[in-house]
C-alpha cells in the first residue's frame, strides 16, 4: 500500500479510475473516482479543497450522494462559509468541482455509524486517501472528524485545525464532523471553521 505522505506543514459518525464524466468541473474533468466504491468520489484534478468524510452513511450510499442524511449540516455549512454561491442539496454534489471543491471518504464501507469502523479500516483508508490526493493534487484537504484522523494517521493527540503533516503533499486541515449528532459544534461554528480552508487566492 502507499503510505501517507507526511511533511512539515495537514457520517458522524475512504481498481482504476474511470474516465471523465459528462460535463466539466473547475479543472475540466469531473470523474467518478475509484470504480466499485459504494459511494463514488466527487473529484477532479487541482481542486481548491477536497473534503473527506469518515465513511458513507447507509442512506448516502443508497441515494448515491454525499452527506444525504437529514440533519447533516455539511451543505448549509458550505454555503454559510462562502464556499458555494447557494445552499446546495446532496443530489447536486457532482456540481462541487465547478466551485473548486470535492468529496471523498476515509473508509469506503457504508455503516449506520462511524463507530462500527475498525482501526484497521481507518488505517487502510488513510493510506488510500494519501494516494488519491497525490493523484489529483488538491491544494488543501479537509478531514471532517478529529477522532477518525487520530486513528487513520496515528496522531492520538491531534486537535482541530491545520495539521503539521501533509496528506499526499497537500495542506491538511482537521475540521468538526457536520453530523447532527455532533453537539459540540453548531452550524455557525462549522461555517466559521470551514471558511478557513480555501487556500489564499482560491
Amino acid at each position: 500500500m502507499v503510505r501517507p505522505t507526511l511533511g512539515t506543514e495537514a457520517s458522524a459518525g475512504l481498481p482504476d479510475t474511470t474516465g471523465p464524466r459528462e460535463g466539466g468541473g473547475k479543472a475540466g474533468d469531473r470523474v467518478l473516482g475509484v470504480e466499485g466504491k459504494p459511494l463514488r468520489d466527487v473529484i477532479a484534478p487541482d481542486l481548491d479543497v477536497l473534503f473527506v468524510g469518515i465513511n458513507p452513511s447507509l442512506l448516502s450510499a443508497a441515494r448515491g450522494h454525499h452527506f444525504a442524511r437529514p440533519g447533516n449540516r455539511f451543505w448549509p455549512a458550505l454555503h454559510l462559509a462562502g464556499l458555494t454561491p447557494r445552499r446546495m442539496t446532496p443530489d447536486e454534489d457532482d456540481e462541487l468541482p465547478s466551485f473548486g471543491l470535492g468529496i471523498t471518504n476515509v473508509v469506503d464501507r457504508p455503516t449506520r455509524t462511524a463507530a462500527e469502523l475498525t482501526p484497521e479500516e481507518l488505517l487502510a483508508g488513510g493510506e488510500a486517501l494519501a494516494a488519491l490526493v497525490e493523484r489529483y493534487r488538491p491544494r488543501a484537504v479537509a478531514v471532517l472528524g478529529v477522532t477518525a484522523w487520530r486513528t487513520a494517521f496515528r496522531r492520538p493527540k491531534a486537535v482541530l485545525g491545520v495539521q503539521p503533516e501533509r496528506v499526499g503533499g497537500a495542506l491538511t486541515w482537521v475540521l468538526p464532523n457536520p453530523s447532527g449528532l455532533n453537539a459540540h459544534h453548531q452550524l455557525p461554528d462549522l461555517a466559521r471553521l470551514y471558511a478557513q480552508v480555501r487556500p489564499s487566492g482560491g
